[in-house]
């Protein structure tokens, strides 16, 4: 049986976004979309959890010491972790 190609840009998504096969998701690595991206300041860190839970997308990931970061392969950008980070620990800063 062939192996089959996953799109490696938003261009090869398949029309309508129709999804084929079940349990995919982890193939598609939607980083590449983002304009900016999340960076934590563990000085500031209270290890609250508050950018994990409101992640739309779950990329928030606890480490080992209890501090945060993003999958990249997977964070669009969008901020939202920054902006519910009440002690100010995330900032976003451009992609580049």
């Amino acid at each position: 049986m062939a192996q089959k190609k996953w799109p490696e840009t938003w261009q090869e998504v398949t029309p309508g976004c129709m999804i084929f096969e079940g349990g995919n998701s982890r193939e598609y690595h939607t980083g590449s979309w983002r304009a900016q991206r999340p960076v934590w300041d563990n000085a500031k860190c209270i290890k609250c959890g508050i950018c994990y839970i409101f992640c739309p997308e779950a990329c928030v990931k606890e480490d080992a010491q209890g501090y945060f970061a993003a999958d990249l392969d997977y964070c669009k950008g969008c901020g939202i972790c920054a902006h519910e980070c009440w002690p100010g620990a995330i900032t976003m800063v451009e992609e580049g």
